[in-house]
């Protein structure tokens, strides 16, 4: 049975589907920059849901959408639109921003084998359900018109808060009231906004033209896709206590009835011990992290290093030691590939079982990568290496791929030290190079340096 923790109970809870298919909605990426790893450790998160519901047998109807409009600077209804912002600043319109950034993280899906949901939805392609959408909740008595736009009434939603445990009450006590004074609370949210004429994405609508607000997009799109009720949706712990706890106000007024059975959430990835913020300048994409000489699934095997409701904190110096870890990995797997040992049966059995339990315990990938280290440490064994091969299915860590260091003729601890001479290299850390290639000839072996790695050669 697979337990899930569910930010709206606040505890693991089996995990028992609606219908036959799993269906699952997946808050996906605003496209008007590159994705940070920190954002590419949600959809690595996304990925392990929806594989351990495949290893497990369900068949899945995922949804994720792309923002390519009315996602303002601030999570709730302040500021410019980051669309429009991207295309000032990079003097290129708006949707050859939206193209060029959505190709962008779709690349990005590819090289850190991050499986695609079933249905990919851009919210400009949903406009005339995102208005229908609002005219029910307007109807219903949810929605109200200002002069700048539609707003969601959170007074008529008694149990706003109920996600992320925030006191309405103390909540509008705080609000900046300045703000917006013809809102009836503060807390209100924009379901439509109007629209000045200098805005260059708007669209008819029966309260003039206007755009969407952003937490519309995902309720309406969620809704045609899968339904009134679905039973996931994932997203990063941000978007917490504005984006899913509007989400769920505006539909369950709209449908009378929970729409969510499970709510999942990714913790935040932190840089050096501090918050990641491409303000802050220390943010990094997968292309970043490929220029300075590491791969797509050693970023991958980091973050699998860690559970998805746990802070992580990205350092060089981890990654230095999970490129490591996973070019050991796949040497130890390249052992059992033509192993002739006879594992039995029950050993299998028993990693296989110890496997199953980790993954279906919260999608506890962590403890599942330790089962596996443990039963590459057997005999090698082609039942060890079929036995890992069937894993990868869940950890997607294409564990196939020939290990680059399985000529070198020369002991770990010397691959271990030229493996990091040559992030060194790439970092342009020319002492630490120095100081690494001197630590090697002391072991009694020399580096030399090629364009795409070294070689080692035993000292004459």
């Amino acid at each position: 049975m697979i337990r899930f923790y569910n930010t709206l109970s606040r505890k693991k809870e089996d995990f028992v589907p609606i219908g036959k298919i799993v269906t699952m909605y997946s808050c996906g990426p605003t496209v008007y920059n590159y994705a940070h790893i920190g954002n590419m450790r949600a959809y690595i998160f996304m990925d392990s849901v929806r594989r351990v519901l495949k290893y497990n047998g369900y068949k899945l109807k995922g949804v994720m959408n792309i923002t390519d409009v009315g996602h303002l600077l601030s999570d709730g209804d302040d500021g410019e639109d980051k669309m429009e912002k991207a295309s000032r600043e990079q003097q290129r319109s708006v949707y050859e921003i939206a193209e060029t950034y959505t190709k962008a993280f779709l690349t990005d899906l590819e090289k850190l084998n991050i499986g695609k949901p079933e249905i990919i939805a851009k919210a400009t392609d949903h406009i005339d359900d995102m208005i229908d959408y609002v005219k029910k909740l307007v109807e219903l008595g949810y929605g109200y018109e200002i002069s700048d736009g539609i707003y969601f009434d959170i007074s008529k939603f008694p149990t706003y808060g109920k996600l992320s445990g925030l006191d309405l009450n103390n909540q509008i006590a705080g609000a900046r009231v300045d703000v917006n004074g013809e809102k009836r609370h503060p807390a209100d949210f924009a379901l439509w906004k109007k629209a000045p004429k200098e805005h260059i994405m708007q669209w008819r609508s029966p309260w003039g033209m206007g755009y969407p607000g952003w937490h519309i997009e995902c309720s309406a799109m969620s809704k045609k896709y899968l339904g009134d009720r679905f039973d996931i949706h994932t997203g990063g712990v941000d978007h917490i206590p504005v984006h899913h706890e509007n989400e769920i106000a505006q539909s369950e007024a709209l449908e009378g009835h929970q729409t969510v059975n499970y709510w999942m959430h990714g913790e935040f990835m932190q840089v050096d011990g501090g918050k990641m913020s491409k303000s802050l300048g220390n943010t990094y994409t997968v292309s970043d992290l490929e220029n300075k000489g590491y791969s797509p699934m050693e970023f991958r095997y980091f973050c699998l290093n860690t559970h998805y409701r746990k802070t992580l904190n990205f350092t060089f110096a981890a990654m230095d030691s999970a490129k490591i870890s996973y070019s050991r990995l796949l040497s130890a797997i390249d052992q059992h590939k033509n192993g002739n040992a006879d594992t039995d049966s029950a050993s299998i059995e028993k990693y296989r079982n110890e496997f199953l339990e980790a993954i279906d315990d919260d999608v506890n990938i962590p403890l599942a990568l330790g089962v596996m280290w443990s039963a590459l440490k057997e005999a090698p064994s082609r039942r060890i290496y079929d036995l890992v091969q069937d894993f990868d299915r869940v950890l997607g860590l294409r564990l196939n791929t020939v290990p680059t260091q399985q000529k070198i003729d020369a002991p770990q601890e010397v691959i271990d030290l030229a493996e990091k001479r040559l992030s060194a290299r790439k970092n342009k850390d020319w002492a630490t190079s120095d100081e690494l290639r001197d630590q090697i000839a002391a072991l009694g072996y020399i580096v030399a340096d090629k364009k795409d790695g070294y070689d080692i050669k035993k000292k004459p």
